[in-house]
């Protein structure tokens, strides 16, 4: 067999390497995730909690001397976190905040979907404390102030607590292991003009609730934690209280204080990410303070502290990027993309793909468009969201770090090799996501594509659209190197490793902590193996694979469960629902948001159709007219069978996940993008070298279609 040109030999190094140098890159990168976030180093507080005061519509941008000096006064001596408040209806409210501190659930439960596995009616956690609770309406309002108007929430103004509230609160706290809730109201809309008037009052309030306690630099201060409890206190809850499968953005994050843990950042196990906490955390830490257990599960964690040079600094960075993030993600990754759609056109249109210079641009142009993606990812690298036009700031590092890509894609050695460059974009596609998972996901919060912490769903590891992106980078790449490789133990080898490396990151709790995934891995990648080993495939094989998934799953999820409660991932506490007898209930209602999502969303709907149209098709490239994709299977057998993986691992993957729809889109987005600039140039005809005729590659193929 001839020997092949030296940067083919050369190709499995260089994209080692350039895996090791994203290592680098990252592992140099400042730290999202500090130490301790899984457990390891993390500070508990041990005192019990003898004062909650509650508010909504406070985020960190209100919390300042100049503004509000008694709640920094809090702040200074508080451990700080911006908290998520994602309620059963798009904008959280006051009324949902305060069931969920008692609850440990997202409020409210008689208005939550059967699916969404809140118990109701709702469970009061703190009975289980057994010891006294005093409520304390601190709120005020206009009436309070003489006027014959009924006190609303939204515009209260009154800086002083109703008459009596501090004696409550002062005789809550002098009995026994009581513990005192202060319900000191919520603020009206920024858009509100009375809105600097209420938090003014509001702070005012505070600082009565902190004096009646013994005062904010008493060292008797009682272990107090300081919540804004959802993002609004509308007057009438019912109007506003809209259900949805969303939180609406314009939520923020809110602030979040525990006394207990001065001067650091507060996290959980729920979100291991320092600076960032949920509501429903609250309900656990209350419950774990007084040694008691809850009532069912909970899907909260206790807070905790992590060290922090500027812990507010931190938690408005936070806010800030949670806010911005949406807004400016189009835009930004929108603009680079739009080179791709730029490349399509010019390599898909035949009267511009036979002029060569054209079809070069458009190869170039659709093989650097994806490399937005992992850049986007690693965008809070740069605090762009303190920028005057935030928008504007992530483009550029946008740009920037795509443009530095684009120049490791189309400049290095492979450029030479037919699709090397396609197979370098798709390596560092897919690689520095799993990159960024399997060094902590210190990166996602406030970045594109990253875990949204105003959402709630998942604030670490490797959530199903970056799943799908890693899928189908990963299977690209091998279509491109199978292309090279002239033996079937070399194509086996390839796909083992890329599949090992990918499950491997998929699965770890310390990295990608994804169940789903898993389950869709180890069928995917031993399927390809299979299909480029030359055995014939048998329906044993695939349920074999099937099973193997789900067993190595279950197995790391055990592993998972003996760890501590507060360090489990999403895998241990599937374990916790499975020996619970809560599995029937987990798989309808991760198979019912599948479903809603699929028909809730017409552009997604719209997608999955598309998705499904280009699976046929691209099984049957001959009879959908696809003469080149068929040209490319006649050169290199093995990109069909590659082919067969990606939709094969599309749509189980879209079955096995809860948010199925965005896998899909995903994974046929990049496919759609980086698979053109792989195929023939219009006209090329399949050369007898290429087709395989030499004794492996035909030795090969007949195996593959007769078996052995």
């Amino acid at each position: 067999m001839p020997s092949l040109p030296r940067p083919v030999t050369a190709l499995p190094a260089l994209l080692l390497a350039l895996f090791c140098a994203a290592t680098l890159v990252l592992a140099g990168a400042p730290s999202a995730r500090a130490a301790g976030a899984d457990g390891e180093g993390a500070i508990t507080a041990d005192e019990p909690v003898r004062l909650v005061i509650a508010t909504a519509g406070l985020d960190w941008r209100d919390v300042t001397p100049e503004l509000t000096p008694h709640l920094q006064c809090l702040a200074d001596r508080s451990g700080l976190g911006a908290m998520n408040t994602t309620s059963v209806s798009v904008v959280s409210t006051m009324r949902q905040g305060m069931e969920t501190i008692r609850s440990g659930y997202r409020g409210l439960a008689a208005d939550a979907p059967r699916t969404a596995g809140i118990p109701d009616p709702a469970v009061d956690q703190w009975e289980q404390l057994g010891v006294p609770v005093t409520e304390v309406d601190g709120g005020g309002g206009p009436d309070d102030a003489g006027s014959d108007e009924p006190a609303d929430p939204a515009v209260s103004t009154a800086a002083t607590l109703p008459d009596g509230a501090a004696d409550e609160i002062s005789e809550g706290l002098g009995a026994e292991d009581g513990i005192v809730l202060v319900d000191l109201g919520g603020l009206p809309d920024r858009s509100d003009p009375e809105r600097a008037d209420a938090l003014t009052a509001l702070d005012a309030r505070a600082g009565e609730v902190i004096d009646a306690a013994g005062g904010c630099d008493a060292d008797s201060l009682p272990r107090t934690l300081t919540l804004s409890v959802a993002a609004i206190d509308p007057a009438d809850p019912d109007a506003s209280e809209r259900t949805g499968a969303m939180a609406s953005r314009s939520a923020g994050l809110q602030v979040a204080m525990d006394s207990a843990l001065p001067g650091r950042a507060l996290t959980s196990g729920a979100t291991k990410q320092p600076g960032v906490v949920m509501l429903t955390d609250v309900a656990p830490t209350i419950l774990a303070s007084y040694g008691a257990s809850s009532e069912g599960l909970l899907n909260g964690q206790p807070l905790r502290g992590t060290e922090s040079a500027d812990p507010q600094q931190l938690v408005k960075d936070r806010s800030l990027a949670a806010l911005e993030v949406d807004d400016a993600t189009i835009p930004a990754l929108g603009s680079w993309l739009a080179l791709g759609v730029m490349g399509l056109v010019l390599l898909l249109v035949p009267a511009l793909g036979r002029r060569p210079r054209l079809q070069a641009l458009g190869r170039a142009l659709t093989t650097i468009a994806p490399l937005a993606l992992p850049v986007g990812l690693m965008a809070s690298l740069v605090p762009w969201w303190r920028a005057e036009h935030p928008a504007l700031a992530l483009t550029g590092v946008v740009w920037a770090g795509s443009a530095l890509l684009a120049l490791v894609v189309l400049a290095g050695p492979w450029r030479r090799v037919p699709r090397g460059s396609v197979a370098v974009s798709a390596a560092l596609v897919g690689g520095i996501v799993l990159l960024e998972s399997a060094t902590g996901s210190r990166l996602q919060l406030g970045s594109p594509l990253g875990a949204q912490p105003i959402s709630g769903g998942r604030f670490y590891g490797l959530s199903n659209h970056l799943f799908g992106i890693v899928l189908a980078a990963s299977l690209i790449a091998l279509l491109c190197l199978f292309t090279l490789l002239r033996t079937a133990r070399a194509r086996v080898l390839w796909t083992l490793g890329v599949g090992v490396a990918v499950a491997v990151v998929c699965v770890t709790p310390s990295m990608g902590a994804d169940f789903g995934s898993m389950l869709a891995t180890v069928p995917t990648f031993g399927l390809l193996a299979l299909l480029v080993s030359g055995i014939r495939l048998r329906p044993w094989h695939v349920v074999s694979l099937l099973a193997g998934g789900a067993v190595l799953v279950l197995g790391v999820s055990f592993l998972d469960w003996l760890r501590p409660p507060e360090d489990r991932t999403h895998l241990g506490r599937f374990i916790n629902e499975l020996l619970s007898g809560e599995l029937v209930a987990v798989v309808v209602r991760k198979l019912a948001q599948n479903v809603g999502m699929t028909l809730g969303y017409p552009a997604l709907t719209v997608l999955l159709i598309l998705a499904l149209a280009c699976s046929v098709a691209a099984l049957m490239p001959r009879r959908a007219r696809l003469t080149r994709l068929a040209a490319l299977y006649e050169e290199h057998p093995y990109a069909l069978h590659t082919m067969i993986a990606v939709v094969a691992g599309g749509w189980l993957g879209y079955a096995v996940n809860d948010t199925g729809p965005v896998l899909v889109a995903a994974m046929f987005g990049i496919a759609l993008v980086l698979l053109p600039p792989a195929l023939p140039s219009p006209g090329d005809e399949p050369t007898a070298h290429a087709t395989g005729t030499g004794a492996d590659d035909s030795t090969n193929v007949r195996l593959s279609t007769e078996g052995r």
